[in-house]
């Protein structure tokens, strides 16, 4: 069977999905069996984060310096802590257990909670998601929190290259809203169910391993919760506050002008300044640079870095920001790649088609096998290419931010977000000083003026970012 039997094209303009794209770039050519070419742009459909090679050892992580004894990630996958694998027939105990009295591990601290794997993408905090519910086991699971009340299971991170691992740190997801779909997609879906996330979980062991195999219902993990965005209490406050407070005005309205008043008089600490500063210093040498996937200038102003969440912005919402831009910088990289062989395969069916004055419409799919020879061996290096590049850069994406999510308390994650901001900054630095040494001199002798004029003309010819961010302000361009 060919690698790749299909690809799609829209509007001249296409994504490597599954065989080349950033999802594929963590699957071995060789496990390549029913790839194909797709038009579509959206990051969250592909779920690329999901797709972390799981048969590739773990590769050198480029985004942070290898020699920097301060690096958080210079272990690579060990540097976050993981639970031992449900195939392990005697695990061990976790990290978190391992560190706690037998005092401590009792029922007084720690609760029994479903676990819902979601692949390789770490939730953060105070953040809202929306999942559609197929699987028997977890249909099962929707059905016990509503039963029970409970309405919340954990979420965490699961291994990138051994199955039925999971990291030590996960999140709480809190069911809000459920819908009955079943009648509507013929029993495909079950549920679709919004949820927010309204704490993180310490996980100390699965309770149920031999179900991750047998599938005949979920897991469940022995948890400690940890209300450290205040999150839980806010929700115990609002119902406890529900029937004194004025219904001619919406409570969310209320809730968010406290929030922006407490943002705007915070205090912010030395170290929550300097991450601040290194977040501004950041933003001014993207634009410098004009890189593609680049803050706003407005951002900086809106740059959260306090604790909890009685503030808005706080520094859950700039690690989402950041989270977002990391994920951002690799479409664009992934969408740089690719483009000259874009170009080469419209050109190669222009010529299949024909040279005629009238304007060609391009076919939906072609198949693989249909290609020149040349191309076929193009596709396969680009996808080598995407592979030994993207994927490092993803995995440290997604370490990062776990390493942030376990961090033991805000300060901790205050140093982790500015070592991370700072690390960037440091990669802009080192390609501005390129550029000076080998073709920015000429800039040197131009006037100020003329620098901004061709600063604005390249704005305005550079494609156009297809990015939602849901906090506001836009935080890109």
């Amino acid at each position: 069977m060919n690698r790749y039997p299909m690809m799609a094209l829209h509007h001249l303009s296409l994504l490597l999905c599954a065989s080349s794209s950033i999802a594929s770039a963590f699957v071995g050519p060789s496990s390549i069996s029913s790839a194909r070419l797709t038009t579509s742009s959206s990051w969250k459909e592909h779920n690329i984060i999901n797709k972390i090679g799981r048969s590739i050892n773990c590769p050198q992580l480029h985004m942070v310096e290898d020699e920097d004894e301060n690096n958080p990630l210079a272990r690579g996958i060990n540097s976050v802590g993981w639970l031992p694998s449900v195939f392990d027939a005697s695990p061990s105990r976790s990290v978190f257990d391992s560190s706690m009295s037998s005092d401590d591990d009792d029922e007084e601290t720690t609760e029994t909670l479903p676990l819902f794997p979601l692949g390789g993408v770490v939730y953060t905090p105070n953040s809202e998601h929306i999942l559609n519910i197929f699987e028997p086991r977890y249909r099962q699971m929707y059905n016990d929190i509503l039963m029970n009340g409970s309405k919340r299971f954990v979420v965490s991170m699961s291994h990138p290259n051994e199955e039925g691992r999971f990291a030590q740190v996960g999140v709480l997801f809190s069911l809000e809203e459920l819908k009955e779909v079943s009648e509507m997609t013929a029993d495909r879906v079950k549920y679709i169910c919004n949820h927010r996330v309204t704490g993180r979980v310490k996980l100390h062991k699965v309770l149920n391993p031999e179900a991750w195999e047998s599938r005949d219902t979920y897991l469940k993990v022995k948890g400690t919760i940890i209300d450290d965005t205040g999150l839980l209490d806010e929700e115990k406050n609002d119902n406890d506050s529900d029937e004194a407070m004025d219904e001619s005005i919406p409570q969310s309205m209320v809730a968010e002008l406290k929030k922006a008043a407490a943002f705007d008089a915070a205090e912010k600490s030395p170290e929550e300044e300097a991450l601040l500063q290194s977040f501004s210093d950041l933003v001014e040498l993207q634009h410098d640079l004009t890189e593609d996937v680049r803050f706003t200038r407005a951002s900086v102003k809106s740059f959260g870095v306090a604790a909890g969440t009685d503030i808005d912005p706080n520094l859950w919402t700039s690690i989402r920001l950041w989270q977002s831009y990391a994920e951002q910088r690799l479409v664009a990289r992934q969408n740089e790649m690719q483009k000259e062989f874009q170009e080469k395969l419209v050109e190669f069916l222009k010529k299949e088609m024909g040279d005629g004055e009238e304007e060609l419409e391009l076919p939906s799919a072609i198949g693989f096998q249909d290609l020149s020879p040349e191309l076929q061996n193009e596709l396969a290096e680009l996808q080598k290419r995407m592979t030994s590049e993207l994927k490092p850069l993803l995995l440290e994406q997604t370490l990062s931010m776990q390493k942030i999510l376990e961090a033991n308390d805000h300060d901790d994650r205050v140093e982790l977000m500015r070592y991370f901001v700072d690390a960037e900054r440091k990669r802009l630095q080192a390609k501005k000083t390129l550029k000076s040494m080998f073709g920015g001199g000429a800039l040197a002798d131009e006037d100020s003026e003329t620098i901004v004029e061709k600063k604005e003309a390249a704005k305005r010819d550079e494609p156009k970012q297809q990015i939602f961010f849901d906090e506001g302000e836009d935080a890109f361009q």
